[in-house]
C-alpha cells in the first residue's frame, strides 16, 4: 500500500503540560525576581532619602550631589542655605542634598 494512502496514527497529546503555561510561569518568575532585586530596594532607598531630607535642620552638616560639604545655616521647605567656608554661603535646593555627614564636633 502506498504511504500516502495509509491511515495516519492517532494524535496523542504529549505529557508534561502545556508549553505556554511553562513559558508564562518563567516570565512571571523573572518579573518577580527583578522586582525584589532591583525595584524594591530602590524604592526603599528613595523613601529613606526623602525622610532624611525632611528631617534636615539648622546646624546639620550635609554633602550636596556635587560633593560640596557645608553646615546648614537657614532652612525653608524647598531650599537650604549652607555655609561652606568662613564667608561663603550657598543656597541649595533641598532635593540636591546627597547625604547628611558627621558633625564637626564628632570629627575632632
Amino acid at each position: 500500500m502506498a504511504p500516502a494512502l495509509m491511515p495516519s496514527p492517532p494524535l496523542v497529546p504529549r505529557e508534561g503540560g502545556n508549553n505556554m503555561t511553562v513559558f508564562l510561569f518563567q516570565i512571571v518568575l523573572m518579573i518577580a525576581i527583578f522586582y525584589f532585586i532591583l525595584i524594591r530596594p530602590q524604592q526603599k532607598e528613595r523613601k529613606r532619602h526623602q525622610q532624611m531630607l525632611q528631617t534636615l535642620s539648622k546646624g546639620d552638616r550635609v554633602m550636596t550631589n556635587g560633593g560640596i560639604i557645608g553646615v546648614i545655616v537657614h532652612a525653608t521647605d524647598t531650599e537650604l542655605t549652607i555655609r561652606t567656608g568662613e564667608n561663603t554661603r550657598l543656597v541649595v535646593d533641598r532635593g540636591h542634598i546627597a547625604r547628611k555627614t558627621e558633625d564637626e564636633g564628632a570629627r575632632k
